[in-house]
């Protein structure tokens, strides 16, 4: 099953909506609750990542009898240094965007932690793709 889901840069009021998407979903497909939990908390990170940071994104969601394999792209800015990012804490994230209670850094780093496999590339002023991938263990 392939699932797309568009997501709109700087649309805070719609921020989460596509792994809240998601989390029905897996839940239909009666995946297990932790395995569901760890995923839409990846999601989530990934999807304001792409509100706050990009002009616009595509989160791709993949569900296979053993995986669920999700892509999300977007055409931002994109990452200069991907190590820094990964960091606990560090945010480019703006005055404004941290007024609302988003940017303290850890985007990356809870994907990180919640996902079985995380890969990311950028392009400055090209855009950023994320893949993530969790198990169905």
């Amino acid at each position: 099953m392939v699932f797309t889901f568009c997501i709109e840069g700087g649309n805070f009021s719609k921020a989460g909506s596509a792994s809240s998407e998601v989390k029905k979903i897996l839940k239909q497909l009666n995946v297990d609750s932790k395995i569901i939990k760890r995923t839409v908390v990846s999601l989530y990170e990934a999807e304001v990542n792409v509100v706050a940071h990009a002009f616009d994104g595509d989160m791709i969601v993949e569900i296979f009898p053993d995986k669920i394999a999700v892509r999300i792209e977007d055409k931002g800015p994109g990452i200069p240094d991907i190590d820094k990012a990964m960091e606990k804490g560090f945010s480019t994230a703006t005055p404004k965007v941290r007024e609302m209670g988003f940017g303290a850094g850890m985007g990356l780093p809870n994907i990180k932690k919640n996902s079985d496999e995380m890969n990311i590339s950028s392009k400055v002023n090209v855009g950023t793709k994320l893949e993530i991938v969790n198990y169905l263990k």
